[in-house]
């Protein structure tokens, strides 16, 4: 079994600040097997993880392990703002989403409307502050349709309204478990071959790059304005070898091509020599309830793991 079954500590409750397309909130009790062993030996001390999104998985991983050093990167600089504003400012980030959370609670549908796209106008022209930013962008993620980060070849967000009834925009204790955490991180605006010189035998590097989407409709890759296809799939393939060759515990994760055509061996050939596990997930961000059925997602890795079978109940796990 995997490096959690050997966890060390109890979880805190500190959980993702945003919700993000493909985020792994809802697979943690599945990757906690595909963690490396030496997590829970102390063999390992650092973690990298170049693909942050929400970093349900460095929040894993910091609660159940003991490590002296976590490096995390985003090429969406707005997040990585977002997340060193909590790290710096967290009580004046929260009296400002306190406030919009008062004043968006006690508006009717018209009024809401009005205030969300003033919002969304106001960080779309990328003229205010980094506080402001980072509360607009939580402000944004809490209350739009399916709480779904896109941005266009322009690089704004485009991203509807959605309609809830009382959404959480402003969680004042997790923000302030939030600041806890980033404050012994080092959170870097960059590409995933920038911190390759940081990885030795004793770093465990997850890599959770936008999916490669299944058909052409179901692409959720638009995090930031420059994409990533397959070329940059096959250049993740070449850090990730890079990193098993300087010793370090390597794990990927990716949407299977297998769900659509089950002779697409895509990933199966560009990590050949990795182990590649497929295991059980639930589509959560799709307009329609009839295109959030199980599917089976990649978890690649450079060690062996060993996933219990989930069985016909679990096929309810969700990519939230």
């Amino acid at each position: 079994m995997g490096g959690g079954a050997a966890a060390n500590r109890e979880p805190t409750v500190a959980r993702p600040v945003v919700k993000w397309a493909g985020g792994k909130s809802q697979l943690l009790e599945t990757f906690r097997y595909c963690y490396p062993p030496a997590l829970g030996t102390g063999g390992i001390r650092r973690y990298i993880e170049p693909f942050v999104g929400s970093g349900a998985v460095l929040f894993d991983v910091a609660a159940r392990f003991s490590l002296d050093e976590y490096v995390i990167l985003d090429r969406n600089p707005r997040l990585i703002s977002t997340y060193q504003v909590i790290r710096d400012q967290a009580p004046a980030l929260i009296v400002r989403l306190s406030a919009w959370q008062d004043r968006y609670w006690s508006m009717g549908f018209g009024e809401r409307q009005a205030f969300y796209y003033d919002i969304r106008e106001r960080f779309n022209a990328r003229q205010d502050s980094p506080l402001d930013e980072a509360a607009a962008l939580i402000f944004l993620n809490r209350t739009c349709f399916n709480g779904l980060y896109r941005v266009n070849r322009r690089g704004r967000f485009n991203v509807p309204i959605g309609r809830y009834d009382r959404p959480l925009i402003c969680d004042e204790a997790n923000l302030l478990r939030a600041q806890e955490l980033f404050r012994r991180v080092d959170l870097r605006c960059g590409r995933h071959e920038d911190v390759l010189d940081r990885v030795d035998d004793r770093t465990f590097v997850y890599c959770d790059p936008p999916y490669r989407p299944l058909t052409r409709s179901s692409s959720f890759t638009a995090y930031a304005e420059d994409g990533f296809d397959d070329t940059e799939q096959v250049a993740l393939a070449g850090f990730a070898r890079a990193c098993d060759e300087r010793g370090a515990a390597v794990m990927l994760s990716n949407a299977d091509p297998h769900n659509i055509d089950v002779d697409d061996n895509f990933f199966d050939d560009l990590y050949r020599g990795f182990v590649i596990t497929r295991v059980p997930a639930r589509r959560a961000i799709n307009s329609k309830k009839t295109g959030r059925g199980p599917v089976t997602e990649l978890v690649i890795t450079n060690y062996p793991v060993a996933v219990p079978d989930p069985g016909p109940s679990k096929d309810s796990i969700a990519l939230v």
